[in-house]
């Protein structure tokens, strides 16, 4: 028999009523909203200069990042360290940190010589490593000419990617200055013409015109074909010794580069790729502060400006 307060069906059916008759609107809303997006960080062991990995491997987890990349010489040198302590210690270390191989930096390597990097890779981490290079190919070509070049780079990486299906690494090729992957036209029809999955951009703010508008509309047209994604800005630049307050500019909110455009194009295109906060000091291969504590807390707050956009992003129809 019916008690005299409300039955579960008679509740539901009068907070039915309730929400047609006010609370529609803002649940319609709730609806409406973009599904939950937030940045996968990895730490670029660099930002620490040569300090050894023993250093730097507790850090990780303070930054509020699960994966590390690693840096060889001259940006830094854990890359050689590995090689120095083994392979297999190495990965003693990661499991004793809990930490996670991410990346790796393999500008001196090239993007024809990741062969037996990507099988290190595989042995130390499993699937999911990013390889991060230049392109090869000739420079300071425009037009017909640049887009042929592009063409011949993205068939002459095609075996290359073959290998990074197999042992599950990625490819991301960053577009640098001075190279052939440089200007906006490059990257997008490196984009297209790299069709393989397990190749695409590593997307550097740092060597593009400053304008958000501008990066957006590349991150856009990539989407899916971004596998890397670059926190770093121009700022005064990274090639002349710099008062350490201007150096710093290149890192997210510290500069003028509004990080806000870009996320959003970002999280339209739903990247769930590895975004590495990121600066170049002078000269290379020093930290970029002092004591190593200093660098952890100013990626910190790198990390608090872009998650805080990420979240309005994430709550805002873009």
């Amino acid at each position: 028999m019916e008690n005299t307060g409300l039955s579960r069906r008679r509740f539901l059916a009068k907070a039915a009523g309730s929400i047609a008759s006010g609370g529609v609107v803002r649940h319609a809303a709730i609806a409406a909203e973009p599904p939950s997006w937030r940045l996968d960080y990895v730490l670029a062991s660099a930002l620490y200069g040569y300090a050894p990995l023993e250093q730097i491997l507790p850090e990780v987890k303070k930054t509020g990042a699960k994966h590390i990349d690693i840096w060889p010489k001259v940006h830094g040198n854990q890359r050689e360290q590995i090689e120095a302590m083994g392979h297999d210690h190495f990965a003693e270390l990661l499991a004793i940190h809990g930490v996670k191989l991410g990346g790796i930096a393999c500008y001196t390597l090239g993007p024809f010589g990741l062969r037996d990097e990507m099988h290190f890779a595989r042995r130390i981490a499993g699937p999911g490593v990013v390889l991060v290079c230049g392109a090869r190919g000739p420079k300071g070509l425009a037009g017909a000419e640049l887009k042929q070049a592009v063409g011949a780079f993205a068939e002459a990486m095609k075996p290359h990617a073959a290998v990074a299906e197999e042992t599950g690494c990625l490819i991301a090729v960053e577009n640098h200055a001075n190279s052939l992957i440089e200007s906006p036209d490059s990257i997008r029809w490196f984009g297209e013409m790299a069709r393989s999955d397990w190749l695409g951009v590593a997307l550097a703010p740092h060597h593009l015109r400053q304008d958000a508008g501008l990066i957006a509309g590349i991150a856009a047209d990539l989407g899916p074909k971004v596998k890397f994604f670059y926190a770093q800005q121009h700022g005064k630049g990274s090639t002349q010794k710099l008062p350490k307050e201007d150096e710093l500019l290149q890192m997210p909110g510290r500069g003028p580069l509004d990080f806000g455009t870009i996320l959003a194009a970002l999280r339209r295109s739903d990247y769930r790729g590895l975004t590495e906060i990121f600066m170049h000091p002078v000269p290379r291969g020093i930290p970029i502060l002092e004591p190593p504590a200093a660098v952890t807390a100013e990626i910190n707050r790198a990390r608090r400006y872009l998650n805080d956009i990420a979240r309005l992003h994430t709550r805002t129809k873009t």
